[in-house]
């Protein structure tokens, strides 16, 4: 079973050291099967390390065939719940660029703090975020409150955008040779990411109904940029069981508001919005997070079936 790097370090420090020896000969060794040499390793491409999918997915947008991009999450994982193996710390430690969220893994926070101090790039200091809602727990360590963000940043293509743009420029000061490339794909990724969001823009201009009720609170940024209102069944933290208040909360919103769809995701359970659709009179429909890499496609085939799910739910003309 994975360990996290905070249960290595307080059971056995030397072991700590000897899972990023192995995992860093494991790396190498597959760079030797390939052809490879461990000096081949330092002189290729430059290494960039992505938290989970939508940063993957920008990653390998701006960075093209010039880096070499590898996902710390694999598909179908719930991003939020990564434990990293000692392969994956030592990964953290050799790779030339981090790109990831604060907030959202609190595995990768700490091993990004004791590995890649100055290698890392936190998406969400690219652009304006959004308050977390007062009382709601976090994903990352303590609890969000007054002054904390919500981390569900890549919900928005405009955000995106722009942190797709300064994902170009880190590229570009990590390898000043392809800059220009790194630049120009960029702004390809961000066109799209702004396409996008005209999509959304005029799909969601005119609906019968603006309220969206969630499993959790991950939709806040698609909410705040399209003019809905997210009401979550859960908080911030998807693993976090709704008080039984909350749950007659929520539904009396639901009644009044006249909500006809309760929003499940595919990587949480859909128990309690189905209970509490069947208890409103309400269907229930998938709404992607867009935290792992969809069966087919990619974030925008992702994000634009999810403008589809929408436009049905709150009836759009």
């Amino acid at each position: 079973m994975p360990l996290s790097s905070r249960y290595l370090r307080r059971k056995n420090p030397r072991l700590t050291l000897l899972g990023a020896l192995l995992g860093g000969g494991a790396l190498l060794a597959a760079t030797a099967c390939s052809g490879g040499s461990a000096s081949a390793a330092q002189s290729g491409p430059p290494r960039v390390l992505a938290a989970f999918y939508p940063l993957e997915w920008i990653s390998a947008r701006a960075g093209g065939p010039d880096v070499t991009v590898t996902g710390l999450t694999q598909p179908g994982v719930e991003p939020h719940d990564l434990e990293l193996t000692p392969r994956q710390i030592a990964a953290v430690e050799e790779a030339d660029l981090v790109v990831y969220v604060k907030g959202v893994q609190p595995a990768v926070d700490e091993a990004v703090r004791e590995h890649a101090e100055g290698r890392a790039f936190d998406a969400a200091s690219a652009i304006t975020t959004l308050p977390a809602v007062a009382g709601e727990r976090a994903e990352g360590e303590g609890t969000y409150g007054r002054g904390a963000y919500d981390p569900h940043i890549w919900l928005d293509p405009a955000r995106m955008a722009t942190i797709v743009t300064e994902l170009g420029k880190r590229l570009g000061k990590a390898d000043a040779a392809h800059a220009a490339a790194y630049a120009t794909r960029a702004r390809s990724a961000a066109g799209d990411l702004g396409a996008l969001d005209t999509e959304f823009r005029q799909g969601l201009a005119t609906c019968a109904s603006r309220t969206i009720v969630t499993s959790h609170t991950a939709f806040g940024y698609l909410a705040d940029r399209y003019r809905l209102k997210q009401v979550g069944i859960s908080g911030l933290d998807p693993d976090a069981e709704p008080s039984p208040a909350r749950l007659a909360e929520v539904a009396g919103i639901a009644r009044q508001e006249r909500v006809t769809t309760i929003f499940t995701e595919e990587l949480v359970s859909p128990k309690v919005a189905e209970v509490l659709a069947k208890e409103v009179g309400a269907r229930t429909a998938v709404l992607n997070p867009v935290e792992s890499r969809p069966p087919s496609g990619d974030y925008l085939t992702a994000a634009r079936a999810n403008l589809h799910t929408l436009r049905t739910a709150l009836g759009c003309s």
